[in-house]
């Protein structure tokens, strides 16, 4: 049965290849092998630390253990899974693979019995998914970056492109296409300094956080730091404080930081979509491609409405995962398993959207020439300089006259210079009114 046969979601069939790069971790195959990894990280690091307690470790078989370390297959995974089968327990079922990989060793074999030594799954599962989710998010960060660089391209080549801006969906002072898509990259950035403060952590502290088998082994030593060191060792956050569970906050945090950044994105998009509509964007004619079943002259902004839709779905489970992840009962309960194995989900669908931003922006033209005439029919926005201006020459109800003057009205090029001529205000006040058009009403735009 292929892909398409059997795939509940999209994201395993009709994107599968658009989200390879961060799928990759979270197949049920990469879990595992980063579960034996850590299992075997554990065994090494422990007979080397503590030879005196679990025998000492030669540098022969230290270097048989690395080697396992980096040697997990797809045979490997598959087997695993056949174990579990009988187990029912998928962390019991790594331990039982080691064990037979080890008994391939005859000198180790006699390590067989210090795997997940000391442990409780959950030590194993929640430091398996620290690095999962810490790998994940690393990759999700270049996509992002790939975008606000594409972005910030586009800021600069339309620094100068200015158009008439729309406040409550009404023409209002002109801005730049350049300056409107810095205000994104200045929010995306500040979004980005936080997900990349974010570390998911991990925790070692046994059945219920409190490092009861560890304990002992010997009353006096101090098990915390050694645990620290471990986790330096395998170079994953820790969390020394925990219950049965690591908390999940880390986890939480992430999700609500993604969340921030898909609204920024959401945001974009719609704005984006409104230009295209309303002409003030071209979109690039892709030869082969089909607009409309029916209507053969369509160009449709596809790449921003399948951006969109990804974003809303990545934060609808970001946000659950936010709110469910972070609440437990007691020491633990099993609820928090099923949903965290979904993680990669909401990933999925926030990368395909940044791959369709990406893509929908290549697509992108300035319409100068649908600008300027929107523009030019407007004449009537720039009121707000001139009641400016009239306050500089000392109206005080320089508002109000304006006002009655302009509100609901059009005005033309030449009904704006025929009101700056009735007015009494000084030459250089008129010359200064005279000068500016809505195309050149920009402001600092260029420079912001």
């Amino acid at each position: 049965m292929s892909k398409l046969d059997s795939s509940i979601s999209p994201l395993d069939s009709r994107y599968a290849a658009k989200i390879k790069p961060i799928a990759k971790f979270f197949s049920e195959s990469y879990l595992n092998k980063t579960r034996y990894e850590i299992e075997l990280m554990w065994l090494i690091y422990i007979t080397k630390k503590l030879p005196s307690h679990f025998g000492k470790l030669s540098q022969g078989n230290e270097k048989k253990l690395l080697k396992l370390v980096n040697d997990f297959t797809k045979l490997d995974a598959k087997r695993a899974k056949t174990i579990e089968k009988k187990t029912n327990h998928d962390v019991k079922a790594i331990e039982y693979l080691i064990r037979e990989k080890l008994n391939k060793h005859p000198s180790l074999k006699n390590f067989k019995k210090y795997i997940h030594f000391g442990l409780t799954s959950e030590d194993i599962n929640s430091t398996s998914y620290a690095q999962i989710i810490n790998n994940a998010k690393d990759e999700y960060l270049e996509k992002i970056l790939e975008l606000k660089k594409i972005l910030k391209s586009k800021s600069s080549a339309w620094k100068a492109s200015p158009f008439l801006s729309r406040t409550h969906g009404q023409a209002a002072s002109p801005s730049t296409f350049g300056k409107e898509i810095n205000v994104f990259l200045s929010r995306l950035d500040n979004e980005i300094k936080t997900l990349k403060s974010v570390q998911v952590k991990g925790k070692w502290g046994g059945a219920t956080g409190n490092f009861h088998t560890l304990v002992l082994i010997d009353e006096k030593k101090n098990w915390i730091n050694f645990i620290k060191g471990f986790f330096k060792f395998i170079k994953t956050p820790l969390n020394t404080l925990t219950t049965q569970i690591e908390p999940h906050d880390c986890i939480a945090e992430l999700s609500h930081s993604i969340v921030r950044i898909n609204n920024v994105l959401i945001d974009m998009n719609r704005d984006i979509w409104m230009y295209i509509s309303n002409d003030l964007f071209k979109l690039k004619v892709i030869k082969g491609e089909v607009g409309s079943s029916t209507m053969p002259h369509k160009v449709n902004p596809i790449d921003f409405e399948n951006s969109e839709g990804n974003l809303e779905l990545s934060n609808a489970l970001f946000t659950f995962f936010g709110d469910k992840l972070s609440k437990s009962r007691l020491q633990r309960d099993l609820s928090d398993s099923t949903v965290l194995r979904n993680i990669g989900v909401p990933f999925g669908h926030s990368y395909l959207a940044i791959q369709s931003l990406i893509k929908g922006f290549s697509k992108l033209e300035v319409n100068k020439e649908q600008s300027l005439k929107e523009l030019n029919n407007n004449w009537q926005i720039l009121g707000e300089a001139i009641q400016t201006v009239m306050k500089l020459e000392g109206y005080d109800d320089a508002y109000e006259i304006i006002k009655d003057l302009t509100r609901g009205e059009l005005l033309t090029e030449n009904s704006y210079k025929s009101l700056i001529n009735s007015l009494e205000i000084s030459i250089k006040s008129k010359s200064k009114l005279l000068k500016l058009t809505p195309a050149t009403y920009i402001g600092l735009s260029k420079s912001i």
